[in-house]
């Protein structure tokens, strides 16, 4: 009888602490109310049914932007042909992909877009040969969080009209970061 009187108490001893946990870590009143989390930023790798690319003006100067005036960035892991990008690159990068041709906005060369078939089948937008991605933390039209950020093994650059890489850092001001930003 000695012997179960310890066990019992050290069993009764180890749960009183979890159960005060529990209870803290649920609020433990009624009017304890828990904020939701933020909302992540807009981002869909469905593919649209004609992806559009237009030019805007930027920190970098002008570049390439989907149809809601996101940045569009280039990954210098691609080649012309395929996306080295695939699983958790394309959830922080998301490819843009469409169904049908892209179609080129005022200030772009349509003959500069194109194509190519991603390992997963769908079919991701290039322009001058570059496969096209968004950026997660970019989270509204104008902000080129993403320049010259290193991640999955090489670094993002945002597009220029003629196909190149835009070669000014971004702007530390709402719409930067630049090469000190985030790398993953």
């Amino acid at each position: 009888m000695t012997r179960k009187t310890p066990i019992t108490f050290l069993a009764s001893a180890a749960v009183l602490p979890l159960v005060a946990l529990s209870v803290a870590a649920c609020g433990g009143g009624a009017a304890a109310t828990a904020s939701p989390p933020p909302a992540a930023p807009k981002t869909t790798t469905t593919p649209t049914r004609t992806a559009t690319v237009r030019v805007a003006n930027s920190s970098l100067g002008s570049i390439l932007v989907n149809s809601a005036g996101r940045t569009l960035y280039l990954f210098k892991a691609d080649s012309s042909t395929s996306s080295a990008c695939t699983g958790a690159c394309a959830s922080a990068w998301p490819p843009l992909l469409t169904r049908g041709t892209p179609t080129a906005g005022t200030g772009l060369t349509a003959s500069k877009l194109g194509t190519i078939t991603r390992s997963d089948g769908k079919r991701q937008v290039t322009y001058n040969g570059h496969p096209l991605y968004l950026f997660i933390m970019d989270t509204k039209p104008g902000q080129t969080t993403g320049q010259g950020v290193t991640a999955f093994g090489a670094a993002w650059f945002a597009l220029t009209p003629s196909g190149s890489q835009a070669s000014a850092p971004a702007s530390s001001s709402g719409s930067g970061g630049g090469s000190g930003g985030p790398s993953y």
